[in-house]
């Protein structure tokens, strides 16, 4: 597939690949939009105001232009401040969903997206280092359908980002080495004996397409969340349930 000149056609054959719902392109649209803004240094509009603008045309090139790093984290900031920490956070997962797929396509040939992380929500146990062995022990050992098994112990075992998992697809992984693929670029993802079983189990006659997926689309982060807290929620003492985030451990070297 040919690179695409323009970020709003990036963001189309995205979006096209990721088969998620009409309901969920939508919003993954409208945050891609929105990141825009940031990558001409300029303030995404609010309210009726940004549903009536359009963004600005910019060039795919922006993002491997040597300030894109600075302008997201600037524009992060500024965006976390207007509308708060949980759509910042959800806008940010959509972006970096996308720009993993980009690079893995080869079109992009830096990570303007490293070193950004979501700000931490009020009350959250985040910002604490997340759940403590025995517990995520206990999460792990939940009676859950094999999807969520495979990717909750994923997640534990590389401390990748959860959107980074989710981009993931069947070829990317080398089941045999228990590792991501050399040619995505970056550190590959390694992960130990259970969750390879997992992996094994979950893509069994399967050659391409999304790794955690739901009917024959690629599960959302939305959806995966949701289905965590749920599954945690007896677990947890205040009744809440935990995040995703929550579960990530150091990674495996």
């Amino acid at each position: 597939m040919s690179r695409p000149v323009e970020y709003a056609v990036a963001v189309d054959r995205y979006l096209a690949h990721t088969g998620l719902g009409a309901g969920s392109r939508r919003v993954y649209r409208i945050a891609l939009a929105t990141w825009a803004w940031g990558l001409v240094d300029r303030a995404a509009p609010l309210g009726r105001g940004r549903r009536n603008a359009a963004p600005p045309a910019v060039p795919l090139a922006l993002l491997d232009h040597p300030q894109a790093a600075r302008r997201l984290r600037e524009a992060f900031a500024a965006r976390s401040a207007a509308v708060g920490a949980r759509t910042a956070n959800r806008e940010l997962s959509v972006l970096v969903a996308a720009v993993t797929w980009w690079r893995a396509q080869g079109w992009l040939t830096g990570d303007p997206v490293e070193g950004l992380r979501a700000v931490p929500l009020p009350g959250s146990r985040e910002a604490g280092g997340g759940i403590d062995a025995d517990r995520a022990r206990e999460v792990l050992g939940l009676p859950a359908p094999l999807r969520e098994q495979a990717l909750w112990h994923l997640l534990h075992d590389t401390g990748a980002s959860i959107e980074r998992v989710l981009a993931l697809d069947v070829d990317h992984l080398d089941l045999p080495g228990r590792r991501t693929r050399e040619r995505l670029g970056g550190t590959p993802l390694r992960w130990g004996e259970a969750t390879g079983r997992l992996l094994t189990l979950l893509t069994l006659g399967r050659v391409a397409g999304p790794v955690f997926r739901t009917g024959r689309g690629r599960l959302s982060y939305r959806r995966a969340a949701e289905v965590f807290t749920a599954a945690t929620r007896p677990l947890d003492p205040g009744g809440r349930g935990w995040t995703l985030r929550e579960l990530r451990g150091p990674g495996r070297r």
